[in-house]
């Protein structure tokens, strides 16, 4: 195809309808621009020719598109490159769902094996085609989540699940895997501008928007977690079997028992605790903290263990878990059930009547669960009558659980009351119910034995002088204490400050939540001082743990499930030469990195949480539409107020323009915008009731209208539906 110059100035209609029709390939604005060299102060004249060839219908191109043969593949599309033969030519072969999808040489650019790229096609003899490399694609960098709306002629659109994401994808026939509207989606963005709206092509159906479990999905996909394994690594952990006794130490005789949630899926932790007989040490306490043996199975550099390290950690939805690693092991080998042996590295701890700690063992062991118990029966026997199962396994566990809490409130650690909620789902998989999460004292005893071993652990790889992934909690932000030391000072009530020029301990942040208990901005306070803290991460640098007053801290209790545990559990049994699993020195900067790694893993684990609790709440929400609500506002910016409902935790936006007739200013120190003419100001904790007005579990928001707050009733304006709201700029306002 000959391209046009000229030297100034537009091409005529006529040209343009040539160049259209002669593209092998779909072409637009910008493709044109360059081809007839438009210069920018005619982009615009440019852009009303081609509105107006545009409305006279469509060009027809006459190139190889419309000679292709049928089921040809598309000219340009999305493959994933599968083989490098012996001759040393890459095979790729094209995403979506074939049955008996040709294969693809790729002659113009390199790819890596499994990666995936977007590339022009030419139809060889045989059925066969070359590929020439247009832009490789970054894994899961170029994936859209999206909702398919089917068209008349099997192609449609794709509508991003993702609110961030303004843009709105057509799909054709040919690359929408004959998928059905409604559907939700996993497409590749292609490259390839056109007149009208951006292309994308299917490469994964995930069920109906609207199905159990597509909210789980969409958590997924957006955070791009892994969810397969390879075959090497389930085949590795089929492989596996049980241990035998050998060198191990002998504790199937103590009555270990596991203490879960009732929907927990795997039990890796378990404890036991008597009274020490040590007569010098009256009222004391001697506890034990087995661990599955995780080390012995999952050895470095072995599939299983490539698997654990790219995931970092399990991840854990209302319907499902992404386990770290395969069920063969996460669900039985590596799992405590009760009265099945099962390999374990145990901690056994000696402390004093106030929780102090004498002394600590680490053992590789084999144990015997005695009985699976919730956190529900646990509190259920401590507060019921004496029994043989209560006075045996139950009293001690909390008579040491008393003492370390004692320990606890000695050192000063940060407690905050932040409620959790909790999605019950019905047996067809929709939302029963949103709960709050109750917190027992059974709940705080094995935070408090868990916490014991995890400080154990540390002291022990230090001792032996072996790298330890330590887990730190840096101090406060010096301008996130000072943004919140002022609003405490204007609130102005005793007991609710934070000096200047101290050195902050965690005590402190203690002492100001004791003194809002029971004040109706406690929850705002108890909120303010989290975000007023560092984000804890892993690190071999020991920084200590400021929220639990620690001076050193890792995670052992939790090897099935985060890899941190795994590196520290292979740390101990080298350097205590407990036998085989352990882990050779790994250079400092390569562990610096995996530390890093596993903290961004850790992030996106919480953030997909967090998704989908919210938006299984939204879709609880939905049948609510037109109801009103107490709630609190939680959180406060430029564009509008974040409220929190009571009975549910449900989150939604009460949009600025929806507010009462005034011009409100956004005071980021003092966390409230403020009406410029009637000084009218709303605040981060104020208590308000709201209209459910939208709930949209696509976009994942919902949204208010404001019928009351603390300084009085107020006229609700019906907000703008959140995908109207998409690419809007904020409503002009009248000052005054």
């Amino acid at each position: 195809m000959t391209k046009p110059r000229r030297p100034n100035g537009l091409p005529s209609r006529q040209e343009i309808v040539e160049f259209i029709a002669a593209s092998p390939f779909p072409v637009g604005k910008r493709e044109i621009a360059k081809a007839f060299k438009v210069k920018p102060a005619d982009r615009v004249a440019l852009k009303g020719l081609l509105k107006d060839i545009e409305r006279s219908g469509p060009v027809e191109r006459t190139q190889r598109r419309r000679l292709a043969p049928a089921g040809a593949l598309p000219e340009v599309a999305v493959v994933e490159l599968y083989e490098i033969d012996a001759g040393g030519d890459a095979w790729c072969r094209p995403l979506g769902d074939m049955p008996d999808p040709p294969r693809i040489r790729l002659d113009k650019g390199a790819l890596g094996l499994n990666e995936r790229a977007v590339v022009r096609l030419s139809r060889l003899e045989g059925g066969q085609y070359s590929a020439a490399l247009i832009r490789k694609l970054e894994p899961q960098g170029d994936r859209v989540l999206g909702v398919f709306t089917a068209g008349r002629d099997g192609g449609g659109r794709l509508t991003p699940t993702d609110r961030k994401h303004k843009t709105i994808y057509t799909v054709r026939p040919t690359e929408a895997m004959g998928c059905q509207d409604g559907e939700l989606v996993l497409a590749a963005a292609l490259p390839l501008p056109r007149l009208g709206l951006p292309h994308a092509q299917i490469v994964e159906r995930l069920g109906k928007i609207g199905d159990p479990g597509s909210i789980s999905l969409v958590a997924i996909h957006t955070q791009g977690i892994p969810t397969g394994f390879s075959a090497e690594a389930i085949a590795e952990a089929e492989a596996a079997k049980p241990v035998t006794l050998g060198t191990r130490t002998d504790l199937r005789q103590i009555p270990l028992v596991t203490i879960d949630g009732a929907d927990a899926r795997d039990f890796d932790d378990a404890v036991w605790a008597e009274p020490d007989a040590d007569p010098d040490n009256p009222g004391g306490w001697h506890i034990l903290v087995a661990i599955a043996d995780v080390s012995w199975y999952v050895r470095p550099g072995s599939p299983l263990d490539r698997a654990a390290a790219e995931r970092g950690n399990s991840v854990y939805f209302p319907d499902r878990v992404v386990p770290m690693l395969p069920e063969a092991l996460s669900n039985e080998l590596c799992s405590l059930k009760p009265e099945v042996e099962r390999a374990c590295l145990a901690i056994h701890m000696w402390l004093d009547a106030d929780g102090t700690k004498l002394r600590h063992e680490v053992v590789r062991g084999l144990m015997r669960s005695a009985a699976r118990f919730t956190y529900e029966q646990v509190q259920e026997m401590m507060d019921g009558p004496p029994g043989a199962l209560r006075d045996l396994l139950v009293v001690p566990l909390y008579g040491a659980y008393q003492a370390l809490d004692r320990a606890r409130r000695k050192r000063g650690t940060l407690e905050l009351d932040l409620p959790e909620r909790k999605v019950v789902l019905a047996p067809d998989g929709t939302v029963a119910s949103i709960e709050r999460r109750l917190r027992l004292d059974s709940h705080k005893l094995i935070e408090e034995f868990m916490i014991a071993a995890n400080v154990a652990a540390a002291e022990t790889l230090e001792k032996v002088k072996r790298p330890c992934m330590y887990r730190v909690h840096d101090v406060p932000d010096p301008d996130k204490l000072d943004a919140l030391r002022e609003f405490l000072d204007g609130i102005g009530i005793h007991g609710l400050k934070l000096s200047k020029g101290q050195a902050v301990k965690p005590h402190h942040f203690g002492q100001i939540l004791s003194a809002a208990v029971g004040r109706p901005e406690a929850p705002l306070i108890n909120e303010l001082v989290l975000r007023s803290q560092a984000q804890a991460v892993y690190s071999p640098e020991n920084l200590g743990h400021f929220g639990l007053a620690l001076r050193r801290y890792a995670h052992f209790t939790s090897p099935i499930r985060r890899y941190a545990d795994l590196l520290v559990h292979r740390a101990l049994v080298a350097g205590l030469k407990l036998g085989e699993g352990g882990l050779d020195p790994i250079a400092p900067e390569d562990f610096a990195e995996l530390g890093a790694h596993i903290s961004r893993t850790e992030r996106r684990a919480a953030l997909a949480e967090r998704m989908a609790v919210d938006r299984y709440t939204i879709a609880f929400m939905q049948s609510h539409v037109g109801a009103s609500f107490p709630g609190r506002i939680n959180g406060v910016a430029r564009f509008g107020l974040f409220v929190t409902l009571d009975d549910t935790g449900a989150d939604g936006l009460v949009p600025i323009g929806s507010l009462p007739g005034d011009y409100y200013h956004h005071d980021a120190n003092q966390h409230c915008l403020i009406g410029q003419r009637t000084r009218r100001t709303f605040t981060l904790g104020d208590r308000v009731e709201v209209k459910l007005v939208e709930a949209d579990p696509i976009a994942g928001g919902m949204v208010f209208a404001l019928l009351h707050a603390e300084g009085g009733a107020v006229k609700a304006h019906q907000p703008t539906p959140l995908r109207a709201q998409r690419g809007r700029a904020p409503p002009k306002r009248r000052r005054g």
